[in-house]
């Protein structure tokens, strides 16, 4: 017996958000790499990522703009897009990219972690709408995993006088995403994916440009090629691709859903940060990623079609 039309693009929805995610666990990896390669700041490096991202949002909105079934966007979902590509992409990514100048990429992606519950619990309290049972059994599996990897990360030496600073940079960047995340699910069954990152992401650009231009650091883009190859590389490998795969997930599955499986990022960081940085791993990080992976795996399990549909 063949697979609903429901469930087979539910199974597409979660594969695709599971690549964005795994794409997004990248950046922490691509950002460490570059300070500690070309010495240079956080702003710098946010604004050649999206120099090089914007090219894809612009045609994106342009070709959407032109579609016969384009959905002409009201005031109040311009105001939506454009505050949430502001907040979710150029303060969260802001936060983040400060952070990481301060802790390591596999502390940053256990910071970081907390965002799903907060989109989780934003999304039950403001809006009621239910926590599934499966989703409570995710969260506690992949939280549990969480907090144990995490107390091995405390083995790390925190005589860094920016430690705190970094952490909370990072904590700050899990709340902004987190709301970036319940925005999303909400506006993008109204105006399509795509149509809702470009210019969401357009938004985040002229925030960081602007931030950009007022430092006044016009002369770090001079330092070398190798500066520009790394914005490249956060920018296609590690914005323009898993956002578009994220907000596309966010359609066909919903954003609690979402949040979870993005749950699978920690564990592609961490072992892309031993492979590629040379970042030690705990056995309590053996240990809690395997709990993580458990977590995500549960929300692929086959269900109920209705239990699939967007939030």
């Amino acid at each position: 017996m063949s697979a609903s039309p429901k469930q087979a693009i539910s199974i597409v929805g979660f594969f695709i958000t599971l690549a964005g995610a795994i794409l997004f666990s990248t950046k922490a990896i691509i950002v460490k790499a570059a300070f500690g390669s070309t010495h240079t700041d956080a702003v710098t490096l946010l604004t050649l990522r999206m120099l090089f991202a914007l090219p894809f949002y612009v045609v994106t909105a342009f070709v959407i703009s032109r579609h016969k079934d384009n959905v002409r966007m009201k005031p109040r979902e311009w105001v939506l897009a454009i505050s949430l590509g502001f907040l979710g992409y150029y303060l969260s990514s802001l936060f983040d990219f400060v952070g990481l100048q301060y802790v390591s990429a596999g502390l940053e992606r256990l910071i970081l972690f907390l965002y799903p519950s907060f989109a989780v619990f934003i999304n039950a309290y403001f809006f009621g709408q239910p926590i599934s049972r499966i989703q409570k059994v995710a969260l506690l599996l992949t939280y549990l995993g969480i907090a144990i990897a995490y107390f091995g990360e405390l083995q790390l030496d925190t005589s860094n006088p920016h430690f705190l600073f970094g952490s909370f940079m990072v904590f700050l960047c899990a709340i902004t995403y987190s709301i970036y995340i319940v925005g999303s699910g909400k506006i993008i069954p109204k105006i399509g994916a795509a149509k809702f990152t470009a210019y969401a992401m357009m938004a985040a650009t002229f925030g960081v440009f602007s931030h950009f231009a007022y430092t006044g650091h016009f002369q770090t883009l001079t330092t070398g090629k190798e500066l520009w190859q790394f914005g490249l590389l956060l920018a296609v490998v590690a914005t323009v691709l898993p956002t578009f795969m994220l907000s596309q997930g966010l359609k066909m599955i919903g954003s609690n859903n979402v949040a979870i499986i993005s749950g699978v990022g920690p564990v592609s960081t961490i072992l892309q940060a031993h492979f590629v940085l040379g970042e030690k791993i705990f056995a309590e990080q053996i240990f809690g990623t395997v709990l993580v992976v458990i977590g995500v795996l549960l929300i692929g399990w086959k269900r109920k079609p209705a239990e699939l549909q967007p939030a």
